[in-house]
């Protein structure tokens, strides 16, 4: 059976987040922790890391939660300034997820800006990654795969495994897999479902896997353009959902959506339920 939320609203306070969650009949949810938009943020008060344990408790899984980083972060940056800010955003945000039970961080990898090689990109990511995870315990960081969109990196399978090598503590890293990036990467999720995850399994590994988003999207193969669509409504295709949903490889990771229209998050979860 296959865990299913969406990626939830913390408006008003983390603790808001499971409530969200539970109102549109998820088992699993994401969040930010803070203001996604903003460098630094209030920390989490002792009642927000209080009612938001209390509010998860019997319904949601600490390994069922993914939380998101903000998207100002570029843990890549060629650029020393915003590094320094993005090293010290990356580790707040292990720390409140440490603060708050939970054991994951899902983020971007980031963008080399065309000013540096992809390399020197990955390298300074993996640096990145050992730094927080030295200042930190419990928290796994989770890698996201990208569609390759401007000058980010983590669109192939090759770059991500990059990183996990250089990852010091092979036991609090893993990644996340998004079907819209995967498909938009290159990778024919569609035609050649079997064929994909096979490859998924031999670069990264299953033992990696840490998550799903489970997107439609609105761009063609290979496009490197990120666009989600609503399931069943894109170019993957009602015929994907329904191989996924009945994939057991995938039954102990977090499926979270992030399809663009939040009014439809229940009933698609009801739909991805019902192919199981």
């Amino acid at each position: 059976m296959k865990h299913i939320g969406a990626h939830v609203s913390a408006s008003g306070g983390v603790e808001n987040a499971p409530l969200n969650a539970e109102a549109i009949g998820a088992d699993a949810f994401a969040l930010f922790t803070k203001n996604q938009r903003q460098w630094v943020s209030a920390p989490l008060s002792d009642k927000n890391i209080t009612l938001f344990k209390e509010r998860c408790a019997g319904k949601f899984e600490p390994k069922y939660i993914l939380p998101h980083d903000s998207y100002l972060i570029n843990l890549g940056s060629p650029d020393e300034e915003a590094q320094q800010k993005s090293r010290a955003a990356f580790i707040d945000e292990m720390r409140r997820c440490q603060q708050l039970g939970l054991t994951m961080l899902n983020f971007h990898p980031g963008s080399h800006l065309n000013k540096i090689s992809i390399e020197e990109c990955l390298d300074k990511i993996a640096d990145n990654i050992n730094l927080a995870l030295s200042l930190t315990s419990g928290v796994t960081a989770v890698i996201e795969n990208t569609a390759g969109q401007g000058s980010n990196v983590g669109n192939r399978l090759e770059e991500i495994r990059y990183i996990i090598d250089r990852i010091e503590d092979k036991s609090r890293v893993g990644y996340c897999i998004d079907t819209c990036h995967f498909y938009s990467a290159g990778y024919d999720i569609v035609a050649d479902y079997e064929g994909a995850f096979s490859q998924l399994d031999k670069v990264l590994g299953l033992e990696y896997l840490c998550a799903f988003h489970l997107n439609d999207t609105k761009k063609p193969l290979g496009s490197r353009v990120d666009r989600h669509e609503s399931i069943g409504l894109g170019l993957l295709g009602m015929s994907f959902f329904e191989k996924f949903m009945r994939d057991t490889r995938f039954d102990a990771v977090p499926i979270i959506l992030e399809t663009p229209d939040e009014s439809r998050w229940a009933s698609e979860i009801e739909l991805l339920r019902s192919l199981e």
